[in-house]
């Protein structure tokens, strides 16, 4: 087994809604729309993770058409998730908190039949670390320091 990456991230509220993050140099905000006591200065906690999704998705295709000297000149990536908010309001449901159902679509701009650009799509979803997380148990650990 090779050795273990950690990828870290540290984020900082203080008053109102946002968010902020430096990742890397770069000045990242989360914010709440203005309807929900936000300023709207960035996407939402749940927008920012559907978009972590596609973007690690395509990042993927990107890396997997090099190494298989596919031509992709584009790839479009659509996720939708679905949730009942009721628990994140902290109003009673027997619904779970996060998304009940995540899908991902995409259109793949490339020289490859119908079948080859699904089978290429899936192998990618495969080796996509947070559609891997998603469809996963991964163990998340709580703590105050």
């Amino acid at each position: 087994m090779s050795a273990n990456k950690v990828i870290s991230v540290s984020t900082t509220m203080k008053e109102g809604c946002q968010v902020h993050a430096d990742i890397r140099g770069h000045k990242v905000t989360i914010d709440q729309p203005k309807q929900a006591g936000g300023t709207d200065e960035g996407p939402t906690p749940l927008e920012f993770f559907l978009f972590s999704l596609g973007g690690c998705i395509a990042s993927i295709a990107r890396i997997a058409a090099t190494q298989q000297k596919i031509e992709m000149r584009s790839i479009d990536i659509d996720v939708d998730g679905t949730m009942n908010p009721a628990g994140l309001l902290g109003k009673p449901t027997e619904d779970r908190v996060g998304f009940q159902t995540i899908t991902v679509s995409a259109k793949i701009d490339a020289d490859l039949s119908e079948e080859e650009k699904q089978a290429f799509f899936e192998a990618v979803c495969h080796r996509c670390p947070l559609d891997d997380n998603i469809a996963l148990e991964t163990k998340v650990t709580h703590s105050l320091v």
